[in-house]
Formats: structure tokens, sequence, C-alpha cells
């Protein structure tokens, strides 16, 4: 049993489901009257215990940000082996290879109405706790504190879609009004977290351990204003982060994203007997689980990203040569953070040495379009390994309880980074991606005299790479505009792998079959178009119109 889990226990009659539509509802309900729930300080706690599985529900392992899928899908690093639509399986490819499909009608990257419910919900909680507590200032305070940090937590998935958005900040409800601004929406977003860093604890007792922190509030404004392009407010927000002195990076990189540590500043905990989750069945190795896994594989393009680890750009022309090679691919002169994410052909597993070829037994390759769906095999060659538990050895019989970890140091760092960047300091940026890259168990040799768009290349290249499948790089792409420019008319690869005898024969293969599209209107994703139909005041995004 996880033991910073925070037990999430539902008040009933306050925290319950409102509508299935697609808008707001904003009938007003009796449930904010109801006294019980401010009556101790233990129903309070219990309250605002509901808030904290949001946290979940946008991450890799949850189901908000992407109806279940990662959105490395619609990048150039992970490829999902299914043309068949469904989650986890084909919507990555169709976006990827039919953006037209998403619409006001219907996006499977929106979050409009769960993320407006749960915005609901926080608001009664606010509303309630100024009318009917009778807590202490302090105690107040606190309450408000965490609630507030999960508004602006909503606030953002809706922000990072849409820009400006709707505004609820109380239960004085409207159902016809217009988006406010971005500008607006940022400064909602931002002021929640100030309030949030200036009451929160830097940590908690025991009893509460696994709660917002002071830290938690600064690095999720870091984060943030990178969106709005507040490039100072990212640096001191960072600066607060860092100065607080309790989180380090981790001496070995597979430890930095499992949670429980001190590079960890954000997380939410699982239970095998509930809440878990199902990562490690949908991306298992072929055989692990029979007829399951491998539904989301790295790619070639991924492979290729990462240095030697001594800090050398590989030279992959011998593997891209037509009809193929038996010439090993330099898997193992590869930096630590590639064998930490990813699982490849001679790779060990579960103890067991990966054979990911056409007729492997632990791993096995299979083309794209081969089958409707892959199986447990892989049509890149590659498993993913990052964010798996190899000791997770019974799938048939249980579910996943790793850790999400939403916001970790490397992160903060490479957020200042970018911003210093922005501001034309570029010692001060470089100095972070230094701090990321040579710190123990990474190890590569710091960057030096480089500025401008070389320095910029060099911040990509360490968030692709220390963030791989962390659910960042196609954000980063968008708030970037850069998707447009290299998401269109490309293809993913793979290593077709055949064994004769004890030699393998390697191919590099195309595992599209097609174009990939990005449309510049999705840089903004649409209203739905239920809200529309129910909210005659809000008016639909330009590039929708």
């Amino acid at each position: 049993m996880k033991k910073h889990l925070i037990k999430i226990v539902f008040l009933l009659g306050i925290v319950s489901l409102v509508g299935c539509d697609e808008f707001l509802d904003t009938t007003p309900s009796d449930r904010i009257s109801d006294k019980l729930a401010w009556e101790s300080e233990a129903n309070v706690q219990l309250y605002i215990n509901g808030f904290y599985p949001y946290i979940d529900r946008y991450g890799s392992f949850g189901n908000s940000q992407f109806k279940g899928s990662l959105t490395e899908g619609l990048t150039e690093t992970l490829k999902y082996g299914s043309y068949v639509p469904g989650a986890t399986a084909g919507n990555s490819n169709l976006y990827v290879f039919t953006p037209e499909t998403m619409s006001a009608t219907g996006n499977l990257l929106g979050t409009w109405k769960d993320t407006y419910e749960r915005i609901r919900r926080i608001n009664e909680f606010l509303v309630g706790l100024e009318k009917y507590s009778q807590l202490d200032d302090a105690t107040e305070q606190l309450f408000e504190s965490q609630a507030r940090f999960f508004r602006a937590f909503l606030y953002f998935q809706l922000a990072k879609r849409h820009g400006g958005v709707i505004l609820y900040t109380d239960m004085n409800l409207q159902k016809d009004i217009n988006r406010s601004s971005e500008e607006a929406t940022w400064d909602l977003i931002e002021s929640d977290l100030d309030f949030a860093a200036s009451v929160l604890p830097k940590q908690w007792d025991n009893a509460n351990k696994g709660r917002i922190t002071k830290g938690a509030a600064f690095a999720l404004k870091s984060r943030a204003m990178l969106y709005a392009g507040r490039w100072q407010e990212v640096v001191d927000a960072a600066d607060s982060v860092i100065n607080l002195q309790i989180y380090s990076l981790t001496d070995s990189y597979e430890e930095a994203w499992k949670g429980g540590n001190s590079e960890s500043i954000l997380e939410y905990n699982y239970l095998v007997t509930g809440p878990n989750h199902s990562f490690d069945r949908t991306y298992a190795t072929f055989g692990e689980k029979e007829n399951e896994g491998g539904n989301a594989v790295p790619t070639q393009e991924m492979v290729e990203a990462y240095e030697t680890a001594t800090g050398q750009t590989v030279d992959w022309s011998p593997w891209h040569a037509d009809g193929g090679t038996t010439q090993r691919p330099p898997y193992e002169q590869l930096e630590p953070r590639f064998k930490a994410s990813v699982i490849y052909n001679g790779a060990t597993w579960q103890g067991k040495t990966m054979e990911n070829s056409e007729n492997g037994t632990n791993g096995r390759y299979m083309g794209y379009r081969a089958d409707t769906y892959t199986k447990g095999r892989t049509v890149t060659g590659y498993y993913l390994r990052k964010l798996r538990d190899e000791a997770h050895t019974d799938l048939e019989t249980f579910k996943s309880d790793q850790t999400w970890v939403e916001i970790r140091l490397a992160e903060v760092y490479l957020n200042r980074a970018e911003a210093n960047y922005r501001l034309g300091k570029s010692g001060p940026a470089l100095s972070d991606i230094n701090t990321v890259r040579t710190r123990p168990g990474v190890a590569l040799p710091a960057k030096s005299g480089i500025t401008g768009e070389d320095l910029f290349n060099a911040i990509r290249h360490e968030r692709k790479i220390e963030l791989a499948y962390e659910g960042h790089l196609y954000w980063d792409m968008r708030r970037w505009k850069l998707a447009h420019v290299e998401y269109n008319n490309y293809r993913v690869h793979g290593m077709k792998i055949t064994q004769n005898g004890a030699d393998y024969h390697y191919e590099l293969v195309d595992c599209d079959l097609q174009d990939r599209k990005f449309l510049q209107k999705t840089y903004v994703f649409p209203v739905p178009y239920s809200e529309l139909a129910n909210n005659s005041a809000i008016e639909q995004y330009d590039e929708w119109k």
C-alpha cells in the first residue's frame, strides 16, 4: 500500500456529477446550502479530498488529456499500432492523418464538459466555505488555498486548449455568458496560484503528506506562465521552487518520474485495490498478457534523437540504406535516458532478453495495418519502458499502481531555461539545461557557447528527451507554433527486425503509410457545439467560424 495516498472519500450529497450535456449546466442547486459539510474540519477535509483525483485525470495514466491516449501519439515520438478508432487504439492515427475530423461537434482532445463540472464543484466549495464555515481563519485559508490551486489547474487545462474561456469564480451563475479574453484567463490562473503559494505550507505533517504544497503552487505557476508567455513570472516562480531547498534532482533518471523522491513536486498515488490504472496492460510487451499490449511504441525518430553517452550525435545513415543491414544499431552507446525510456532489441526486460523481431518470443514485430490491433506486438521494433512498472509481472490478475508524477523539478529547471532564453539571458538558460543533463545518472557533457536559435533548439531537445512521454511535447509544439511547420507532410518510422540464426537484419520501415497533417486552426480548439446551442452569448473562436 502506498503510504502517501490521499484517500478519496466523497461526502454524500456534496460532490456529485451534474448533467451529461456538453454545455455548462448553470441551473442552481441546493447542495451548497447543506450545512452538514461545514460542521467540522473533518467533514471539510473529506469534501476537499474529492478534488485530488483531478491530478490523475489529466496525466498519462488518466482519461481527460486525450480520452486515454498519450498525446505523444500526435508527435514524431510515439506510434499507435491500430488503425481502428478508439482510445489507446487508432484515435491518434485518425487525428494525424485526418485532422479535419476535429470539429465543434467532436473533439477527442477537448475536455470542456468535464473540466467545467469540476470547476463548478470547486466554486461550490469556496462559496460554502465562505458562507457556512465556523473554522478559524488559518484553517479556512488552508482549505481555500488547496481549492484555488485545483481551480487554477483546471482552468490551465482549458486555457492551453482554447486560450480565453468562460470564467466562473462563484455561484452567481448565468446561463448566457461569453468567454473572457486569453489575458483575463491567465490572470485568474496566476491569481489563484499566487494565493495558494502564499498560504500553503512547504511540507505537511505525516498525516497529510501528499497534499498540495507551496512548491507545487509555484511549480504549476512556472508551467502555466510559460504557456501564457509571461517570462519573468516563469523565472520568479521557478526561483521560488528552487529556493525552498527541499527538492533536488534524483541521481537516477529512471527514478525521477516514479514519485516518492526528492524530485517529485506534485504526484498522485494509486493502490492495487483502487484507485488504479491500466498503463502496464496497454503498453505491455508481447507475451506479458495474452492478446494485449504494444498499443503505442517509441518511433525510430525518437530513438535517433538521443545522443551517445559522451554527447555525440549518431550517424544513422547505415540503417537507412535500402534493403537494410545486419549491422547492429548503436543502442548500447546511447545515453542513459534512452535505456530508461525504450525497450529495444537485445534489452533486458523483466529478466528476459528482448527479441523485437518478426517471430520473436520476448517481443514481436508487426507491420502497421497488418492487423486491426497490435495484441502485444510492436509496429516500430521498440516498446515503451518509461512509466511502466517492471516489477508488475502478473497483468492477468492485477491492474497497475505506479505513481503519476504531474510536476517534477527537472521540468521547473527547463521552464526557467526557456523563459530566460526569451528574456535574452543566454547564460542562465544554458546553466539550467546543463543542470538537467549533467546530473548523476545522466552525466552528459555540458553545453557551452551557444546562443540564439541554437540555444532554443538545445532547450527543445532537452525537453523532448528529459520529459519524454510525460505529456509535454505535443502541447509544447502548439504553444511554440511549430506544429504546422514540422508536423505536416512527414511520416514516422520503425526498425523491422528479422532473425537469421544468431544474426538480426535491421530494415528501416515506414510506419504510417501516408503523410501526417496539422491544421493551423487547431492551435485553438473549438467551443463545443452543445455549448453554442445552449449559450446565446458565447462566440465561437475565429478559427472555427
